[in-house]
């Protein structure tokens, strides 16, 4: 006999019902299953919400429920069947408007149950309902161990041909006959004690987190699953406020010496955790309530060192401590609650992140050509990256460009460990808002959006600024030449105090590659068009917008604070005539009439046979370098176009 259950977001929807069936289904191949479910999620609050209500408003908070189950009755039958299961859920929802209030609660799981139920009756499954009011009794509020593990046996031994049981968690019945039920995420409990009643060989809880984790992963994105702890780990864990895990579930499997299996519905071929009579020798997690922050041990830990970890870490981060204290199997910190979450990350990252030292979260934000080519390179790379560079790189998040919203970012700098990597791979004109903050909070940029380096020079300079302050980088080398190191060779220049005499740039792949082309000029801007190599309005590649935020780039770069009006752009017009040596050139001159002591330019050019730019083709990009140091002109070309080549560059400015 196996036990398994499952939560409330496990049940939410017809297509979450569906996937649990499917996971029910292939345990009940090698062993006859009970299967335990929780109301689907979010129907106990409702329920609770729904007690306190009076007349049209109760009303209207049952129909609102009862719809919401009738919207996965609709999608999981049809025919008869729906109608037989329609007449079911109908009565249900007409006790429960009978019910008083204080039993409100107690029907969430009869709803979810009773559907899960009839689906496998539908799919032929040789399958029944057990009514767990009628199996577990408590008294005082306590369970009646004894009587409820004989009322189960009793109830399984009297169906021998039944394959799986579904029962209600949570619920069970008092000594007065009245329902009552085991406490909120009294669900795995139940499961534990049908588990350790009926002797199972395993209990499996399915939730929607990959096993227990160092730290609950909401609160500590760089949480790892801890792969086996001992119960008495667990319990600690659990009644110091690791939400996965009911406390009281452990006591029932540990009498019964029964192995716990936490799993992910949603990915049941994962990573999950193993709760059994061993410990595993290590640390285990790291909880937070309050501000208190309790740090478990699954072995004898060395008591005077880890109090030293523990105040070091925080005085190193500025938390300070009001009192700590050892426990049996770890230890205890107080700080002022606002300090919590701060506290949590210090202490995570002391105790389960020094061993993977070398991880390096990388937030995508973009999931187009390049992005999209970013992330293969990194899954391709990942082991061979590893070992030459000694950092893994992680991807903890990809998402397409509408990722400026407030919300992604507030998610992005609650949760990101320190020096994780947020990679800009988008074309929008405002995200650069964000690298301020994200910078500040010790979260690296990478980015290949030029539009958020060719913001007004007194935005470039606050993020400049932010990550000076803060210790952490922002990069871009991407922005201009794809994989050519431009910008940095240009750094290098400026921080050495080589003054630039002049600056003559090939940047527009779009314009290089209808200019070197033998068609006419509509014909090889479509074809460009289709090639993807225009923006998407080609309008800014004919007028220079593009290779002016190159320039812009360019000359930062160089440490010149050129602005967009200090630009003289001449847009290309399709009635030109072309030569051979026709290239649409940036260029910064040296001029100490202007204010900025360099005049910059954007036009159309014809350059002779022996300049270095004449025999350009396609998409190269060139940039020609003279320096006051260097007369003799540093020349960098190569591809400017291509995902790979920027993906390639992206990586570099992540590794270096």
């Amino acid at each position: 006999m196996r036990v398994l259950k499952f939560g409330g977001s496990s049940v939410a929807t017809a297509t979450a019902i569906s996937q649990t069936l499917d996971t029910v289904l292939e345990a009940a191949k090698g062993d006859r299953v009970v299967l335990i479910c929780s109301a689907i999620k979010g129907c106990t609050d409702a329920l609770i919400a729904a007690s306190s209500l009076e007349g049209e408003e109760r009303t209207a908070a049952i129909g609102a429920l009862s719809d919401q189950h009738a919207l996965i009755v609709r999608r999981l039958f049809t025919g008869a069947e729906r109608e037989r299961l329609d007449e079911v859920m109908d009565d249900l929802f007409e006790d429960l408007a009978a019910a008083p209030s204080e039993d409100f609660q107690t029907f969430g799981e009869l709803f979810s149950t009773r559907i899960i139920a009839q689906k496998l009756f539908c799919e032929g499954v040789n399958s029944l309902w057990l009514d767990s009011r009628d199996l577990i009794r408590t008294r005082d509020g306590q369970v009646v161990v004894e009587d409820s593990y004989r009322r189960i046996r009793q109830a399984v031994a009297a169906h021998p041909q039944v394959r799986i049981f579904v029962a209600p968690g949570f619920i069970a019945r008092d000594e007065r006959g009245h329902v009552t039920t085991l406490g909120r995420g009294g669900s795995d409990y139940s499961a534990a004690l049908y588990a350790a009643a009926l002797d199972a060989a395993s209990l499996q809880i399915w939730t929607d987190v990959p096993g227990i984790m160092t730290a609950n992963p909401k609160d500590v994105h760089s949480a790892l699953t801890v792969k086996s702890m001992s119960y008495e780990a667990a319990f600690s864990l659990a009644k110091n406020g690791a939400k996965v895990l009911y406390p009281p579930t452990v006591i029932p499997a540990a009498e019964a010496g029964i192995d716990i299996e936490i799993r992910n519905t949603f990915a049941p071929a994962g990573a999950y955790t193993v709760i059994g009579s061993e410990p595993c020798g290590n640390w285990v997690g790291v909880t937070s309530a309050e501000g208190r922050i309790t740090l478990v041990a699954d072995y004898p830990f060395p008591v005077s060192s880890t109090l030293a970890r523990v105040r070091s870490v925080l005085a190193s981060e500025g938390i300070p401590v009001r009192s700590i204290s050892v426990l049996d199997d770890g230890v205890q910190v107080e700080v002022a609650p606002q300090l919590g979450s701060a506290a949590l990350k210090s202490v995570h990252k002391e105790f389960f992140e020094r061993d993977s030292k070398g991880v390096i979260d990388l937030y995508v934000a973009g999931t187009g050509a390049v992005g999209s080519a970013l992330v293969e390179l990194v899954r391709q790379n990942s082991a061979r990256l590893a070992e030459k560079t000694g950092k893994t790189l992680r991807i903890a998040h990809c998402v397409s460009h509408e990722a400026e919203d407030e919300e992604f970012f507030a998610k992005l700098l609650k949760e990101a460990p320190r020096h994780s990597i947020f990679i800009d791979c988008t074309d929008s004109e405002t995200i650069w808002k964000w690298y301020s903050p994200l910078l500040e909070a010790g979260i690296d940029v990478v980015s290949a959006n030029r539009r958020s380096l060719a913001v007004p020079y007194v935005n470039y300079r606050e993020m400049k600024a932010s990550a000076l302050s803060e210790g952490t980088f922002l990069r871009y080398e991407t922005t201009v030449g794809a994989a050519l190191p431009i910008l940095d060779s240009l750094a290098r220049c400026a921080n050495s105090s080589d003054e630039i005499i002049s600056l003559e740039a090939v940047v527009s792949c779009t314009l290089n590659k209808i200019l070197t082309s033998s068609d006419p000029f509509p014909e090889a801007l479509r074809k460009a068009q289709e090639a993807g190599l225009t923006e998407k309005d080609p309008s800014a590649d004919l007028s220079g917008r593009d290779a002016l935020r190159k320039l812009l780039i360019l000359a930062r770069e160089a440490g010149i604070a050129l602005e967009e009006s200090d630009v003289e752009v001449i847009p290309v017009k399709g009635n030109e005539t072309f030569t051979k040596g026709s290239r649409f050139v940036a260029s910064l001159v040296k001029d100490a009439a202007r204010p900025l002591g360099y005049r910059a330019r954007i036009a159309l050019e014809t350059v002779p046979e022996d300049h270095p730019a004449y025999s350009l083709q396609g998409t190269e990009n060139m940039i020609i370098i003279r320096g006051e140091f260097h007369p003799s002109p540093l020349i960098i070309r190569g591809a400017g176009e291509g995902a790979r080549q920027a993906a390639s560059s992206l990586l570099n400015d992540i590794l270096r």
